[in-house]
């Protein structure tokens, strides 16, 4: 604290630790995902690498552990994959929560006309890959997978635009994560309308009044972190007897609790997140077949719907969509509007894997079109990754000491 001078009145309450600032969330937000995204696809080469050696029946029988908790004549859970994929991964979701929260009371989502571009951008990244699926794929069970190309991984998108960094504008990055957000708040609707399994009443009503008390004690001004974490454990278990997703019960939580209470565990969930749980979720599912016999088999229908969407229709929708919101004046115009770069974004938001991941987990019960869908994900996401950084690289590179925007701003 600097000394008192004389020229302003002294203070006569104790200083109060200081509030992460927003921008200073969000750094730390873009550099966790940003490095994390590598430790992500070190994991996606181990899933790959193990699952088609010798050593692949130990892979599947690994992840296929029974691990069931009993407490009194209730049990929870069935192996180690559903504590990763149902368990753990609502830490990753919680922060979701936190960082839609955040862009929406602090960051780009605070001004609806600048947060309306890439609002509207993602909702065209989603509705024009969901439909693409569609027309691909027709109807009968591979319908069920239209939410596979909808959602963009943050962690690997920053991770890929940051190879480009150094030629990409500026405001691309905040722009992308943006999208990203939207991106995967539509994908939490979808998770939770569309893949709910035979929703129970009663539970649902315990859901419901799990999540008036996290109201309740925000309102209170209850800012205890162990009151929150119990109440998120309670709408976990909720969740999951009513036949909702329970790792969804995490963006609830992130959504609703005050930033006092959780904000200071919010650095510690950011590293075991990237760096642990949603590597291990890779790991755990990322391991798919590549025999030729698999790959051949898999070129058709689901494969090659996940990956046309999310190549063709994932950027042509984001820069559709972008385009219509400015022309018409709904949104402001944005340097990345006007500019190749949202090409560039485009492409690099077709970069889709754990939250992918996830809802492929979700929408096919049999092995096949769950492999299926994971080789359309990971050769999408290649492709997106190579091509977003080379569009990046060659699109609307930012002048050297420039102070202001170009001529697209």
């Amino acid at each position: 604290m600097p000394p008192h001078t004389g020229n302003e009145p002294p203070s006569s309450a104790p200083e109060q630790p200081a509030a992460p600032s927003a921008g200073g969330a969000l750094q730390r937000f873009l550099a966790s995902s940003a490095s994390s995204g590598y430790v992500l696809l070190a994991a996606l080469v181990v899933a790959l690498c193990w699952a088609n050696s010798p050593w692949a029946t130990a892979y599947d029988d690994l992840w296929s552990t029974p691990l069931v908790l009993h407490v009194g004549s209730t049990s929870i859970g069935t192996d180690l994959r559903f504590w990763i994929g149902d368990g753990l991964m609502t830490v990753f979701f919680l922060l979701v929560g936190m960082e839609i929260k955040r862009e929406v009371r602090d960051g780009e989502l605070r001004d609806p006309r600048a947060a309306a571009l890439p609002a509207i951008a993602a909702l065209g990244g989603m509705v024009l890959p969901a439909l693409l699926y569609l027309a691909i794929v027709g109807g009968g069970p591979g319908a069920r997978g239209l939410g596979i190309p909808m959602a963009t991984d943050i962690a690997l998108a920053l991770g890929a635009l940051a190879l480009a960094s150094r030629f990409v504008r500026p405001d691309v990055r905040p722009f992308l994560l943006t999208l990203a957000i939207v991106d995967d708040i539509g994908a939490i609707v979808v998770v939770t309308v569309f893949y709910a399994t035979g929703v129970t009443p009663i539970a649902l009503l315990w859901a419901s009044a799990i999540v008036a008390a996290i109201v309740l004690a925000e309102r209170c001004h209850i800012h205890v972190s162990v009151v929150y974490v119990g109440l998120g454990v309670g709408l976990w278990y909720a969740f999951l007897r009513a036949g909702i997703e329970p790792a969804i019960a995490g963006v609830a939580l992130g959504l609703l609790t005050p930033t006092e209470a959780i904000g200071r565990l919010e650095r510690p969930l950011l590293l075991w997140s990237g760096f642990v749980i949603v590597p291990l979720f890779a790991l755990a599912n990322a391991g798919v077949d590549l025999s030729p016999s698999t790959l051949a088999g898999a070129g058709a229908t689901v494969a090659g719907a996940i990956v046309v969407a999310r190549l063709v229709g994932k950027p042509l929708g984001i820069w559709l969509a972008a385009r219509l919101a400015v022309s018409s004046g709904i949104a402001k115009r944005a340097a990345t509007a006007g500019s190749g770069s949202i090409l560039g974004v485009g492409v690099t938001a077709g970069i889709g894997f754990t939250v992918s991941l996830f809802i492929a987990g979700l929408a096919f019960d049999d092995v096949t079109s769950q492999n299926q869908a994971k080789i359309g994900i990971l050769i999408a996401s290649v492709l997106a990754a190579v091509g977003g950084a080379s569009v990046l690289l060659t699109a609307d590179r930012p002048a050297p000491d420039a102070d202001e925007p170009g001529p697209d701003a």
